[in-house]
């Protein structure tokens, strides 16, 4: 952003840049321009009454942050350097020399040279004049730029360490608020957290990240930033946090129990983790399923789970068809996906709605909570003594073999237990329909668009743990009824 102010008189006009640009501030960067911009503009008039002569002054505004190791491009220092290099321009002024150099190893020496190149001046309102010209303005620079960096490092370093201990005390240390939290990291907030919650039950019953983000994107649920849809990144990112769980992190590794509540169970986030994390999940992109049984059901010919929806010709109603043909070119089998989906979801629905059919389902998890608190306890044991392991090796009392063999031994246990966590914390896709009294309502939903229902992904994955679907061959036309779509001709076979 650039901006002119001319003074009139009769000697040469002396042509001033104003160069701002602002720190990182919570406050915004329009408070650190409204401090900078009239002490710049008032020591640019004085130098102007001092010398006697007529000012234009031109402003240069970044409207970026740029840190002293930042890579963002400073626009406007660039096209300021061109001017003053076309001659445009006879002196700088920044309110500090920090302002103008962001890195004193990197952007002192071209100044320098450019100042002996053009014989521009440069002035500070709160450094004073740098006359880079000569031996000794050249070496007073240099020596401000060495102590600039060493409080640069001295702050870093500050930085680092408090970072450091916050983590290791479980507390939040800045940052962008994360999803399911308010701004301080700490509370809690909760349709947020719902949401996050929901994720975790949903991967761990077997729903594609793909399944997740179209839900959330239908419901228009807003994201952290509240910036654009929802992504499989961004739910996998969310899934992989170990603040969920209740656990503080500093560089990637977990250093103790956190001061935020836990948005879900430690069995669960270890189950979910594993789930993204397989290498043998498919992760290259393939198109969505919008149909209930795309990928699922099985074709009557074939035997092949080969079935898409889609639809052939204006008007027609969409259908599942299988993609494979006969020796003879002719198409295995074709059905309306309307009326499949709608008989299996009925049939689905119907058994689930029996009294005590969904407890039946999934009987044997009961005692999931105590196995895992078992096993979480070994777990902590075997931390115990790896880190024993460690002091003894400081002390002298083993040698680096046996610290070896002994660590490689415990770490081995405690992968062991994490795998038997993470199989603990799996979930029935069923799960998602406990203690939903009105088990219809709550599959079906009562909206039109069925937004409040039971989503896609998660009947496909209920669908998939209970019933085998097959489109049997039908012969054409109508049916007796009067009717083309005869359910005789779909074969439905419990699973379990």
């Amino acid at each position: 952003m650039t901006t002119t102010k001319a003074t009139t008189g009769k000697l040469t006009i002396l042509r001033i840049a104003v160069y701002l640009r602002f720190s990182q501030d919570r406050t915004g960067q329009e408070l650190g321009f409204a401090r900078h911009e009239p002490a710049c503009l008032a020591l640019a008039e004085r130098i102007g009454v001092q010398r006697g002569r007529a000012t234009m002054v031109t402003i240069y505004k970044e409207t970026v942050s740029a840190s002293a190791y930042g890579r963002k491009a400073r626009a406007e220092y660039r096209r300021m350097i061109t001017d003053i290099e076309a001659g445009q321009l006879d002196m700088v002024i920044a309110y500090h020399n920090d302002r103008l150099i962001r890195d004193m190893g990197k952007d002192l020496q071209p100044l320098i040279d450019l100042v002996e190149a053009t014989g521009v001046e440069v002035e500070f309102c709160s450094a004073g004049r740098w006359e880079l010209a000569t031996a000794s303005g050249k070496a007073n620079a240099r020596l401000m730029a060495t102590m600039a960096a060493y409080e640069s490092d001295i702050k870093s370093e500050r930085i680092k360490l408090q970072r450091v201990q916050q983590a290791q005390a479980g507390k939040f240390h800045g940052g962008i608020r994360p999803y399911g939290f308010e701004p301080d990291g700490v509370t809690v907030r909760q349709t947020e957290a719902r949401e996050i919650a929901r994720m975790y039950e949903q991967v761990v019953a077997g729903v594609s990240l793909r399944q997740i983000v179209m839900d959330l994107n239908r419901r228009e649920v807003p994201t952290a930033t509240a910036r654009g849809p929802w992504t499989s990144q961004t739910v996998r990112d969310i899934i992989l946090r170990h603040r969920n769980a209740g656990w503080s992190v500093h560089k990637g590794a977990v250093v103790g129990k956190a001061v935020w509540p836990a948005l879900v169970s430690e069995e669960t986030w270890h189950a979910a983790v594993a789930v993204v994390t397989d290498p043998a999940r498919r992760t290259t992109p393939g198109a969505t399923p919008k149909w209930l049984g795309s990928g699922l059901y099985l074709c009557g010919v074939c035997g092949k789970p080969g079935l898409r929806a889609g639809v052939s010709g204006s008007g027609r109603r969409p259908s599942y068809r299988c993609k494979l043909r006969d020796l003879t070119g002719q198409g295995h089998v074709s059905r309306d996906a309307g009326q499949v989906d709608a008989l299996v979801e009925e049939t689905v629905v119907t058994r689930l709605a029996q009294p005590d059919a969904i407890a039946q389902l999934t009987a044997g998890q009961g005692s999931a909570n105590s196995d895992a608190a078992a096993l979480r306890l070994e777990q902590a044991a075997l931390r115990q003594r790896l880190d024993s392991l460690a002091g003894m090796f400081a002390a002298g009392d083993i040698d680096e073999r046996q610290l070896t063999t002994g660590s490689s031994t415990l770490k081995a246990k405690i992968t062991e237990i994490d795998s038997s966590l993470a199989s603990l914390g799996m979930r029935s896709p069923l799960d998602e329909l406990k203690g939903r009294g009105d088990i219809r309502t709550a599959w079906f939903g009562t909206q039109p668009d069925r937004s409040d229902g039971l989503a896609l992904g998660s009947r496909r994955a209920i669908v998939d743990m209970l019933l085998a679907v097959t489109v049997l061959p039908a012969p054409r036309g109508r049916r007796a009824s009067g009717k083309y779509f005869d359910p005789e001709f779909i074969r439905l076979e419990w699973k379990q």
